[in-house]
């Protein structure tokens, strides 16, 4: 590895882990906040709250590293400018384009590293904390999974607790289900099997009911059953992806896929880790193209203010794909795909004559 090469990617990594800090930083303290002002009448300890922060930062920080990469790009090439080691490189015979490649290389090692070790961390530690964080809220008796075997449910509704287990799902409707009822002293009460529930609300329709009490049996053609869920509800449950990791999203998408669930959210989720090395760096270059066009401005605030209003923009076009590819008004690759495109096509119309900057 060339001298050259060696002082580009060390000062770049430096840049990289300060604004990480700060980044860490700043989030933890926002938690922490958010979570002495969520126990402020909870008798639990003091390191608790911190604890909990401590925790849920990695995976808010996880979702912000493209914006880490673009503040961190920027004041590394201010760096450069400051010292005027751009102009000795420039005089040496090392292009723009050759830099722009080293760190583009450097970047996608760092995204992969991000992804494989820090993402899986960061979900282990989310888990973590929404296990602890449900002993505190009022949904702690809720309990909704999906298995090889099903969807299973554990409720408790008017101190009975209620066992469900259902193989498949059809829209709002729950397929082949079996329910059993139980006393607060686990004590059977009654046991229900159908083929078809409706949860469209929170009192289910439990179609052509089939009653078992003790060895009788009774058949109801439209039950109505009161639970603490509907299809809203078991929706939500489901739909915090960033508490699994890489390869437990691949065993829910397959336990998803046999179970008839939507697959929509677990897909977006697996496309965006795939491809978050490959935003990272179309981040980079879009803060290195930002600052190389914006070199002869004194003030370096102004330098950072616009890549931020710009990196902002790029925020919001993401978020806008991503809610088309959640309610399935485009599919989930395109959702994913369009706003990279995007940006290379942006970032490729500004890196021509980029080697005479």
């Amino acid at each position: 590895m060339n001298t050259y090469t060696k002082f580009l990617v060390r000062t770049y990594i430096m840049s990289f882990l300060n604004v990480f800090f700060i980044f860490f930083c700043l989030i933890y303290i926002l938690n922490l906040l958010t979570e002495l002002e969520f126990f402020k009448q909870q008798d639990v300890n003091a390191y608790f709250p911190l604890y909990l922060s401590l925790i849920n930062t990695p995976m808010f920080v996880f979702e912000m590293f493209p914006f880490i990469f673009l503040i961190s790009t920027q004041f590394f090439f201010n760096t450069l400018f400051t010292d005027n080691e751009m102009n000795i490189f420039k005089y040496s015979g090392v292009k723009n384009t050759k830099i722009f490649s080293i760190l583009a290389v450097t970047t996608f090692f760092i995204g992969i590293i991000i992804v494989s070790i820090f993402y899986n961390l960061s979900s282990n530690l989310k888990n973590l904390y929404l296990g602890l964080k449900s002993n505190y809220t009022e949904d702690k008796k809720y309990l909704a999974v999906i298995t090889n075997n099903g969807l299973w449910i554990k409720d408790i509704y008017e101190e009975n607790i209620l066992m469900i287990n259902a193989s498949s799902f059809n829209n709002n409707e729950l397929i082949n289900t079996y329910i059993s009822e139980f006393d607060k002293d686990f004590k059977i009460i009654r046991n229900i099997k159908s083929r078809k529930v409706d949860i469209t609300n929170k009192e289910w329709i439990i179609k052509d009911a089939e009653i078992y009490i003790q060895n009788n049996k009774e058949t109801v053609n439209n039950l109505k059953f009161r639970t603490n869920f509907d299809y809203k509800l078991i929706q939500n449950l489901f739909s915090n992806m960033s508490s699994l990791s890489f390869i437990e999203l691949l065993e829910m998408r397959k336990n998803y896929k046999r179970f008839n669930y939507s697959l929509t959210e677990i897909d977006l989720q697996l496309f965006k880790l795939i491809s978050f090395p490959l935003y990272f760096i179309l981040m980079f270059i879009f803060a290195a193209i930002i600052m190389m066009n914006t070199k002869t401005f004194k003030s370096k605030g102004l330098k950072i203010t616009i890549g931020l209003f710009l990196s902002v923009i790029i925020y919001y076009i993401n978020n806008f794909f991503y809610i088309l590819g959640t309610s399935e008004k485009i599919n989930v690759l395109s959702s994913a795909i369009i706003p990279l495109i995007i940006l290379t096509i942006i970032n490729f119309f500004f890196m021509r004559n980029i080697n005479d900057k």
